[in-house]
């Protein structure tokens, strides 16, 4: 008996030591529940990795943590900051993370009661107002481009500001400091529920595109493939399992017979309750293929914004060692 318990603290022992400690970089939204799902159910720890995820309050820092060394894997959203960062060759795009896509509730279109009182309730009213973004290049910034492009808006005559945080963005609209905003619905629900804002759209509905994508060091993605792989096997069945939790065979929204237990992850990472986090469903390819026509599309707008300088190589950015594309990409 001494023996088979020595035998099995040896066991023990090889199996932490085997473990590789990595850190991911995200933000805390509802989104990122591939995330939860894997480290809540051990897909990680499964691929030999001690995953410890590291919360931010934008997505920009997160790209300056990987290419600082500090984050070995992020999930985050696009923005002139990334690609001015992948401008240098530092970060390489390993898999999708989520699409704008129609009846899904990633980011929204939150107008402060004072303006929709003066006339602003639609979409097509977002000439001359003052917008709120997280930062000017940020993800909003880009909705908000796509969004007067569909509408035929002067996108300069638009009074950006940038605010720095999601919940900054809340606290400007409800406080009539900005007309509207573009924000994951994430920081303005309880401003929407309590009538202190109105929502008027949802960024899906309008203008689908790929909000970001699970990224990584050009070191890593050279030099480290195989710990690539191991956590891409882990965040793809986490993303999977989101997908089939709640997206239709139609690819719209839907809840399937697992969306309660994959919100109660959702509610324990959020620190929120489950229906809390049912109102911000977003969609996610199953596969995580990524929409690589608009990536390179949005690299192309934000250097016609003057806002990301130099070249950037979507080629290069976008790893087909990793990256599975869409059909027909």
């Amino acid at each position: 008996m001494r023996a088979l318990s020595l035998f099995a603290a040896i066991l023990f022992a090889s199996g932490a030591a085997a473990s590789e400690p990595i850190k991911i970089g995200i933000q805390k939204l509802e989104g990122q529940a591939p995330i939860y799902i894997a480290e809540e159910k051990g897909y990680f720890r499964d691929q030999g990795l001690d995953a410890e995820i590291v919360f931010f309050d934008a997505a920009q820092p997160i790209a300056v943590g990987i290419v600082s060394g500090g984050l070995d894997f992020a999930v985050a959203g696009f923005g002139a900051g990334f690609y001015n960062l992948a401008g240098q060759g530092e970060l390489r795009i390993i898999a999708a993370y989520i699409r704008e896509a129609p009846s899904f509730q990633a980011t929204a279109y939150v107008i402060s009661n004072r303006a929709y009182d003066a006339g602003f309730t639609t979409l097509k009213d977002f000439a001359g107002k003052t917008v709120a973004v997280m930062q000017v290049g940020a993800s909003q910034h880009y909705a908000l481009g796509l969004l007067t492009d569909k509408y035929g808006i002067d996108l300069k005559g638009i009074r950006v500001v940038a605010v720095q945080l999601g919940a900054n963005e809340a606290s400007a609209v409800v406080g009539g400091q900005v007309d509207a905003a573009v924000v994951p619905e994430t920081y303005v629900k309880d401003a929407l529920a309590a009538g202190n804002a109105k929502l008027i759209g949802f960024v899906g509905d309008e203008t689908p595109w790929q909000l970001g994508a699970a990224f990584t060091a050009t070191r890593t993605a050279d030099d480290k493939r195989d710990r690539v792989m191991r956590f891409l096997a882990a965040y793809k069945k986490g993303v999977a399992e989101y997908h089939d939790a709640f997206i239709g065979p139609d690819e719209r929204r839907l809840d399937g017979p697992t969306s309660p237990d994959v919100l109660a992850i959702v509610a324990k990472y959020m620190g929120e309750t489950p229906e809390k986090a049912h109102q911000a469903i977003a969609y996610y390819d199953r596969e995580a293929r990524l929409d690589v026509k608009d990536v390179l599309h949005q690299i192309a707008w934000y250097k016609a914004q003057g806002l990301v300088k130099g070249e950037v190589d979507g080629a290069t950015l976008i790893d087909r060692r990793y990256v599975v594309p869409l059909p027909g990409q």
